[in-house]
């Protein structure tokens, strides 16, 4: 991930925001503990698009227990709990303009290397992948 986008969330977005790109970037967890590693990811991306209201998750990928709110901010998203959410895909909603957008979650074991490529191919306009081809080729790179 390059400097400017890295953090403590380890969090890539397009910049600017497109709706031309089939992700809104990519998000790299340090675990599959989500009451450890969402509140961070909310706050960060409150501070950058609003405040957020809703997290869309496949509960397939986290550890239980799966939590119906995530603090974040001055206030807590509701969690949505979902077996039909894609595989490695995480759905945000704001307030500010009812914005919504999605992460390719990057797998919290993936080497560096791994998750930089994935991270960057999210934020790529030209790059038409969904999340199954992306971490599918995360798999093989890795």
């Amino acid at each position: 991930m390059n400097p400017t986008t890295e953090s403590a969330t380890r969090l890539r977005l397009a910049d600017p925001p497109s709706r031309n790109t089939v992700l809104d970037g990519s998000w790299w967890p340090r675990s599959t503990d989500v009451a450890a590693e969402l509140p961070a990811l909310v706050q960060a991306l409150a501070d950058l698009r609003g405040a957020i209201t809703h997290v869309l998750l496949n509960p397939a990928e986290w550890d239980l227990p799966h939590p119906s709110r995530a603090a974040g901010g001055r206030s807590a998203a509701r969690l949505g709990w979902y077996t039909s959410q894609p595989a490695g895909l995480i759905t945000i909603m704001s307030d500010f303009g009812r914005d919504r957008f999605d992460l390719l979650v990057i797998p919290p074991d993936s080497s560096p290397v791994s998750a930089d490529t994935a991270s960057a191919a999210a934020v790529d306009a030209g790059d038409r992948r969904h999340t199954p081809e992306l971490l599918a080729a995360l798999n093989h790179t890795g």
